[in-house]
């Protein structure tokens, strides 16, 4: 077990594919699909086909597609220019490139 593959904690959700449930995950999480419930993750990236909404915890997201409800990001939150946020975001960092939408209740976390 001292040979730890940090690609096996890894986990990558197709587009086209449909999850409802709770997810855990110690590594990087990658949605082209569409996920509803609860997410934890290390590292979150929600491609451009992505669709995410329930209880979204990570320290670090990059949004290119959708992420909505309530959201806690540790450290940096990203939304690209074709990124779409919505809800309640309790965040660290937030940068929002131009044409990437926000709409909701924003609390900032002072370090």
């Amino acid at each position: 077990m001292a040979d730890m593959d940090p690609v096996k904690n890894n986990l990558f959700i197709g587009e086209g594919v449909v999850f409802t449930g709770s997810i855990t995950a110690p590594g990087k999480v990658t949605i082209h699909g569409k996920v509803s419930g609860e997410l934890v993750a290390d590292d979150l990236q929600i491609g451009r086909a992505g669709h995410v909404s329930g209880k979204v915890k990570a320290r670090e997201m990059d949004v290119y597609g959708e992420l909505h409800e309530d959201i806690s990001c540790q450290h940096h939150l990203l939304i690209h220019s074709t990124g779409k946020v919505s809800g309640n975001l309790d965040y660290s960092e937030l940068e929002i490139e131009r044409g990437g939408q926000f709409r909701g209740a924003m609390n900032q976390r002072v370090k």
